[in-house]
């Protein structure tokens, strides 16, 4: 008889009663056993000890954050429910570059809401990244054939910003035109204007903004131009853009892109560079991001283009294959002299938006584009009937009324009507028209206007007569040719697709990534839920606001969150990339010497442990990098930070310092850092890409630091989506606080109307806070404390583990690390020739992604566990690292040759492993089957290792033919 288990009912209740629902448990990976465990291998007694051995006293929190206390994951998931509804959905034609659409389901369910896509990482290595390449080389296509473009990125961050990088590139690559000034039609979306006035003037560029350049284009290195135009008229761009060429300047065009289905090509009207969004091809508006931008431009330009370009290779069996094209324009990799810090894309954003092509196809997007054509048609018909004269010559889908002295009586009686539209001017409101638009809504919009019964209707004015775009710019070429756009139109075809392409790839939900400085951490299905809520990813930005408040209340209260989190006083979420949130605080620096008459100041000190980006941040606010040297231990040369602060005294702007360092460790120093930089009139940026080191024992705001960006998409759980989205919060002191970002259209309460824009939207990418949101609210104070501690613990223990086998580069106080920690391969590759790209390669034959490769320091894995992985996880990376130094032994006792050993011929695919005759040294079983703990979830790297000279030597950014993968 089996014995009875023992009646513990009533302290189990009283438990549950207290914990109800114990997420914390959940998002941090080792139970209370593998820490235990993992604490003892260390030399720990309790979590507790760990962190006094590992973090700087004087900086160390004694006091627990201002949150809440852990909360159950339905609780918080029906609080941001409730916040969503609180946001009020009317029928929005604002336009302005942000409009309705309808996401596909199986889109929707499969990529945004599919952690095969959504955590993944940026395609660095690109044999284990070949599904979301191939889906972002589909998205170059997709630019290509839509702007009549040579190159196309993949992709920007949003169209203001897009359009400044663009005007930056004007600038580098205009050679007989010496002007300084930019042009910017005033029919420009106004947010976009905005973004590129801030960063114009941070570059000493000089913006002018008009109607009309006849005359004057030799004045200007660049202009920019609006197609269709803000107010929704559309020109024939051709005979502008023809004379600005004449006088040696070059001419960016941002295009909608669904008008595109119709629309001549602003290539063929000769344009030079090509900007945009691609938010109406099926990416829900989320109060203004986040969304792909798109950036095409000449070939002549592919050396100086920002941002990411994929393109096609092949890998050392010569079989195509795809990766990025000319890495080496990474903003990480050339610091100071990279041409933007643009590091983070909208990749995910990207991979929705060319889905949306695939699936709907070349015929159905024209009969989409078409139908939204013919609806605002309808509108025209029936308002002229109502006595309202439309005032644009041409127009794709917006109207402009001319509505006189009842403007404002038309406006309120549109929000009655629960119905949004946007007022141009005095005498002019427009209506702009969009996938969701249907005929009942063009009736409705006739009653507001005539605010009386309408004896019409809509339907009664249809005539297949009507388009208002002039036949010479009709566009009369074929888009969307290829293939890829034409084969997959049914749920089933679609399904399968995006399913293959995600089974090409490593991603969070098949394994560890352990890439250093990234922290690739969980990102909870409770988390990701409320981005689907109508309220939060239907709202347009620039609604009034008494239509938002369960936005504003949401981000008032993470902006909070993140204040007790921080330890500063104030934060701003418009900065929609870290690299954003860099340059954003590096403006609210400069704007506060500025208000105390010290705008002389341009010296930014930079530690060689600091983040990638920071130098790149630092040229783009026109400030100059200053780099200061670490001694053998990796922490900042404090002799050399003196001497440099005081050489630079008088224009000591600020240092940027990466804390724990990017060497991965706590520096004692900091403190002292801080007061020499202050004591010689300069403020301090202390770079937040590792606040996950930090959160709950240390308060960057409380030890010296003025200001820091925030990676939401690394400590606070925004997936990195294959490279994006990300979201670069600023926190600040009190003092930086009145020179935080606003937004011309939807300004920030408490702030100048005309302080700096960083972003198209005023809360940069709205629809993924409240990921961060449910984050923190999961988690509370002691969960995010804990969490920081198993990060450090998970990091340390794997140090040791790996210290075996390979040394440990950099350690701090009681030989300890932060969160990371960086593996010293440069004696390997001495005794053996094994490099560490090899090393990173045969990775992928265990199912792992590598850690970050060769930097900070060349020669070297960056390796970061995060706290989400469990002590098994852990385990087995440090079982195939030892099985990989195994490895390298018998290349270097001479029983594999370097020519022919698994490391150098790694990946390996599985047609190498079941087709031809074996060749070589070692066996088919050793190639795929290093280690028998993945013999049950073997992962297959699609292509072998990708020719990267090749690629470069051949540069080829659109889709390859079928034939050409035939062949």
């Amino acid at each position: 008889m089996a014995q009875k288990a023992p009646n513990n009912l009533k302290q189990d209740s009283l438990y549950n009663l207290e914990k109800r629902d114990d997420f914390i448990s959940r998002h941090i990976g080792p139970d209370d056993g593998q820490i235990n465990a993992m604490l003892a291998a260390v030399g720990a007694s309790s979590l507790d000890d760990l962190i006094t051995q590992t973090v700087p006293a004087n900086i160390l929190k004694q006091d627990p954050m201002d949150l809440d206390a852990p909360r159950p994951e339905h609780e918080v998931i029906e609080e941001l429910a409730e916040l969503a509804d609180n946001n009020v959905l009317f029928k929005t034609w604002i336009g302005l570059g942000y409009h309705g659409t309808l996401t596909p389901n199986v889109i929707l369910r499969n990529v945004l809401e599919n952690p095969g896509w959504y955590t993944a990482y940026t395609p660095y290595q690109p044999e284990i990244a070949q599904g979301r390449l191939e889906a972002l080389l589909n998205f170059q296509q997709m630019i290509l054939d839509l702007t009549g473009m040579e190159l196309a990125n993949a992709s920007l961050l949003d169209e203001g910003t897009a359009a400044a990088e663009a005007m930056a590139l004007c600038k580098r690559m205009v050679k007989k035109n010496k002007s300084n000034v930019f042009f910017i039609d005033q029919n420009c979306h106004p947010q976009t204007i905005a973004v590129v006035k801030t960063r114009a003037e941070h570059l000493g560029f000089e913006v002018i903004v008009g109607d009309n350049v006849d005359g004057q284009e030799a004045d200007y290195f660049g202009q920019l131009l609006q197609y269709p135009g803000s107010n929704g008229e559309v020109k024939d761009l051709g005979a502008q853009i023809e004379r600005a060429h004449a006088a040696n300047s070059l001419v960016v065009v941002a295009a909608d892109i669904m008008s595109l289905m119709l629309l001549k090509s602003p290539g063929e009207l000769g344009a030079d560079v090509v900007v945009g969004s691609t938010q109406r091809f099926g990416v829900p508006i989320g109060f203004g991001g986040p969304h792909a931008a798109f950036f095409a431009s000449r070939e002549k330009f592919k050396r100086s283009i920002p941002g990411r370009i994929i393109g096609v290779s092949v890998d050392s069996h010569g079989e195509p294959a795809l990766r990025m094209a000319m890495q080496t324009r990474e903003q990480h990799i050339r610091r100071e002299k990279a041409t933007s810090n643009i590091c983070t894309a909208q990749a995910l954003l990207a991979i929705m938006a060319v889905s949306y092509a695939i699936y709907h196809g070349p015929d159905r997007l024209k009969t989409i584009a078409s139908r939204i054509h013919r609806l605002s048609c309808l509108l025209e018909a029936g308002l002229d009937k109502l006595g309202f004269k439309q005032t644009n010559a041409a127009f794709f889908d917006t109207v402009a009324i001319n509505t006189g002295d009842d403007t404002d009586n038309v406006m309120a009686r549109a929000l009655e009507a629960e119905i949004n539209l946007r007022k141009l001017d005095e005498n002019t409101v427009t209506i702009s028209f969009d996938e969701t638009t249907t005929l009942e809504d063009v009736d409705d919009l006739f009653a507001v206007f005539a605010d009386a019964i309408v004896d019409f209707n809509a339907a009664s004015l249809d005539d297949n007569a009507l388009c208002r775009i002039p036949e010479s710019l009709l566009r009369d070429d074929d888009v969307l040719s290829h293939a890829v756009f034409n084969s997959y139109h049914s749920e089933t075809e679609m399904l399968r697709y995006l399913k293959r392409l995600e089974n090409k790839d490593v991603a969070l939900n098949r394994s560890m990534i352990a890439l250093g400085s990234c922290t690739m951490k969980l990102n909870a299905t409770a988390e990701m839920i409320p981005i689907a809520q109508p309220g939060f990813n239907r709202l347009h930005p620039f609604v009034p606001k008494e239509q938002a408040q369960g936005y504003l209340e949401m981000t008032n209260n993470l902006e909070q969150m993140l204040v007790a989190c921080t330890g500063y006083d104030a934060v701003s979420l418009q900065p929609n990339a870290g690299s954003q949130g860099e340059y954003a605080g590096l403006l609210a620096i400069k704007r506060f010497h500025e208000s105390n008459g010290e705008g002389h100041r341009n010296i930014v000190l930079i530690p060689r442990s600091a983040h990638g980006t920071n130098p790149a941040s630092a040229s783009l606010a026109s400030l100059k990098s200053v780099i200061v040297d670490c001694d053998s231990l990796g922490n900042v040369d404090l002799a050399d930070l003196n001497a440099k602060a005081e050489l630079h005294a008088d224009n000591l702007a600020a240092i940027m310092i990466t804390y724990p360092s990017t060497h991965g460790v706590f520096e004692e120093s900091i403190r002292e850092i801080c007061a020499t930089v202050h004591d010689h009139g300069g403020q301090v940026y202390l770079d937040g890409a590792n606040m996950n080191a930090m959160v709950g024992i240390a308060a960057p705001g409380k030890f010296g630091a003025d200001v820091s960006h925030l990676n939401l998409h690394k400590t606070f759980a925004i997936p990195h989506g294959g490279g994006g989205p990300g979201v670069g919060p600023i926190a600040v002191g009190k003092h930086l606080q009145p020179f935080l970002p606003t937004n011309p259209l939807s300004p920030i309460n408490g702030l100048d109307e005309n302080n700096d824009v960083v972003s198209s939207a005023a809360f940069g990418s709205a629809s993924v806070l409240p990921i961060s949101y449910a984050y923190i609210a999961l988690l509370g104070a002691e969960g995010l404390r804990r969490a920081t501690q198993v990060a450090i613990l998970n990091a340390n223990y794997m140090a040791g583990r790996l210290k075996e086998d390979y040394p440990v580069l950099y350690t701090g106080r009681n030989d300890r690390v932060a969160h990371e920690c960086i593996i010293d391969l440069r004696p390997l590759k001495e005794s053996s020739g094994i490099s560490e790209e090899d090393i990173a390669k045969r990775l992928m034959d265990f199912g792992f992604h590598s850690p970050t490769m060769s930097f900070p320091v060349p020669g070297t894995l960056m390796i970061e566990p995060t706290e989400s992985e469990s002590k098994r996880e852990i385990d087995l990376f440090c079982d195939a690292m030892a099985q990989i130094k195994r490895e390298i032994e018998l290349v270097e006792n001479g029983t594999w040759s370097l020519e022919d050993n698994p490391l150098v011929n790694a990946p390996h695919s599985l047609k190498d492993i079941v087709e031809g005759e074996w060749q070589h040294s070692y066996s088919r079983e050793q190639a795929a089957y290093p280690i028998a703990a993945i013999r049950d979830n073997k992962y297959w790297p699609p292509v072998n290792r990708v020719d990267n000279v090749y690629g470069d030597r051949n540069l080829i950014c659109s889709c390859p033919s079928i034939e050409s993968y035939e062949d």
